[in-house]
């Protein structure tokens, strides 16, 4: 993936990796050091590789994910190259009793619901790959800022599924094709069954995936949305884990990509816009994981998350480069518009 390759070129922990090569190794208990984000006195740990390899304990969940995360790349592609069939649906719907033109729009539609089986079959792989390192991460007996130094191939692993969905959301959000191509095709499949006309395509999407697929499209982020009920799944059905293993982990990426970004010294050795993004999306995507899980959310004053510090990092940005990001924050997040939620920070969100 875009962004997420460049990482793999950087020398500090892992899903936080993003000073290039070039520059001084750094650890995650360095970055904790530096931004004060860990008390005590700084932990030494050795130079990290360039590229982050599991250890045996991880290769089982990392092999896993990396089979997911190596089709991410050309999910996106697809999404961005997907131009939709609108020109044949109102030419089919303005000419009714031209079968002709029926003929060509439902042969343009049918490929393109292929597409969005795939994408949706998509979510729910990442779904399963979320979760897996979810129970990898927050596993006892080991801290959260433990397991990001211990399992760095897994934490970078988690960024990279967060990257993938906030672009994901991003090129979904601007591209009302979709939801108009799968209506057309529902509302066309169900005049041929009433008219007992065999539908091709029909074997591809049947009614019951059909209704899952409509529900995962109707989400202004559908994929975002994916991962919060994972989450929040996660949490409900690991009650004998102690929720703060799993907020506390989301709290750390948080905060270590707002300093990163926010820092003058680590932002100078950004080499790469891309990089850039990369931390943003990561930041954002672990705030409405935290903030779908935490009792309180992520906007509350109890929160450990610095959230106007990270808002103030997305208003720092060019606009159009982060308006899908504060829409994320803005629709997506569960607690923005709570009573204890400050006015300064719902301003800021306005």
């Amino acid at each position: 993936m875009q962004g997420a390759e460049n990482i793999k070129t950087y020398s500090t922990s892992a899903w936080l990796t993003v000073l290039r090569e070039e520059a001084e190794p750094w650890s995650l208990s360095d970055l904790f050091n530096v931004t004060k984000l860990t008390g005590g006195t700084r932990a030494e740990s050795p130079a990290l590789a360039e590229d982050a390899q599991p250890t045996e304990s991880e290769k089982e969940i990392y092999n896993q994910v990396n089979v997911v995360l190596k089709d991410a790349e050309g999910i996106l592609e697809d999404l961005q190259s997907y131009r939709g069939a609108g020109h044949e649906i109102r030419e089919a719907i303005q000419h009714p009793a031209d079968e002709k033109l029926q003929e060509k729009a439902w042969g343009a539609v049918v490929p393109l619901v292929g597409k969005l089986k795939k994408f949706y079959e998509f979510s729910q792989r990442l779904e399963a790959a979320l979760r897996g390192l979810l129970g990898a991460l927050t596993s006892t007996p080991y801290s959260p800022t433990q397991h990001l130094e211990r399992e760095q191939a897994l934490a970078k692993q988690f960024a990279e599924i967060l990257h993938f969905t906030l672009r994901f959301d991003e090129l979904k959000m601007t591209n009302p094709a979709i939801q108009n191509d799968f209506s057309y095709y529902r509302r066309t499949l169900s005049r041929m069954r009433i008219n007992n006309v065999p539908a091709e395509g029909e074997n591809e999407v049947n009614n019951e995936l059909a209704n899952r697929m409509s529900l995962f499209y109707a989400e202004a982020t559908p994929m975002l949305k994916t991962l919060s009920d994972a989450t929040t799944k996660f949490v409900s059905e690991n009650k004998n884990l102690p929720i703060e293993n799993t907020t506390d982990c989301l709290s750390t990426m948080a905060s270590v990509c707002r300093v990163m970004l926010e820092t003058p010294e680590y932002r100078s050795r950004f080499t790469n816009e891309e990089t850039v993004s990369f931390c943003l999306r990561v930041m954002v995507g672990v705030i409405i994981l935290y903030d779908h899980v935490h009792p309180v959310g992520a906007f509350a004053k109890t929160s450990k998350i610095d959230m106007k510090g990270c808002i103030k990092v997305l208003k720092d940005q060019p606009p159009n480069s982060v308006e899908g990001l504060l829409n994320a924050l803005r629709y997506t997040t569960k607690h923005l518009n709570d009573e204890t939620t400050s006015k300064q920070i719902k301003s800021m969100l306005q």
